[in-house]
């Protein structure tokens, strides 16, 4: 493999001067907790595809499909802040709505839709981010930059993974937007935050790499 490809292999720093010490989170969550989350997956990364490159074979975001590695990000980030943030737990239930809840607050910790907690989301995309409802949630997403598998075949040159920013907001169903769909498509009926909710969250960023 190149000299490129290695060097990509370890992610960028964050910015120590990037987190927004003013942002309002709920639940007792911190930016100071954010962080600790973030350079935990950073180091995951880091190990996780220096020692592939021992063995010669790609990089995680080089071979999984993009929105699986997008999934990655947002359940590392839910299973690691409650480790920072001990006011905070996983909803228990499976594929239980939102991903994290107030420590106590369900019985077990553990609800299949509640208006109380945070739902995390990993995503490449700067805004126009997706759920499968519209509905009231306080929603943090955690943006990055990446190599995708898609990138080999299109002569893409390899580059390290990268936090971009953070951004969070309770949002209102009104903040939403049903994406529709043809007669034919298969796809699933997903909601994009309208620009009123980008505009909530961009208001209350948490972390900004620059």
């Amino acid at each position: 493999m190149s000299r490129s490809e290695k060097a990509a292999c370890s992610p960028v720093s964050l910015n120590p001067l990037g987190f927004n010490e003013s942002a309002q989170i709920p639940y007792g969550l911190k930016p100071k907790h954010v962080r600790l989350a973030m350079q935990e997956f950073l180091d995951f990364l880091g190990f996780i595809n220096n020692q592939l490159h021992t063995k010669d074979l790609d990089r995680l975001e080089s071979f999984m499909m993009p929105a699986n590695f997008s999934s990655m990000v947002g359940e590392f980030m839910v299973s690691t802040l409650p480790k920072h943030c001990k006011s905070i737990v996983r909803n228990k239930y499976r594929n239980g709505h939102p991903d994290l809840l107030p420590k106590g607050k369900f019985e077990g910790n553990s609800t299949l839709h509640g208006r109380d907690g945070i739902e995390i989301k990993g995503s490449r995309h700067p805004r126009g981010w997706q759920g499968h409802n519209a509905e009231d949630v306080w929603l943090m997403v955690f943006c990055f930059d990446s190599n995708t598998s898609r990138d080999v075949s299109m002569e893409i040159e390899p580059r390290p993974f990268r936090f971009i920013k953070v951004v969070g907001a309770r949002l209102e169903k009104s903040d939403w937007q049903f994406s529709g769909r043809s007669a034919t498509s298969r796809r699933t009926i997903t909601a994009s935050v309208r620009r009123s909710g980008f505009e909530k969250m961009e208001a209350n960023w948490i972390y900004r790499s620059g």
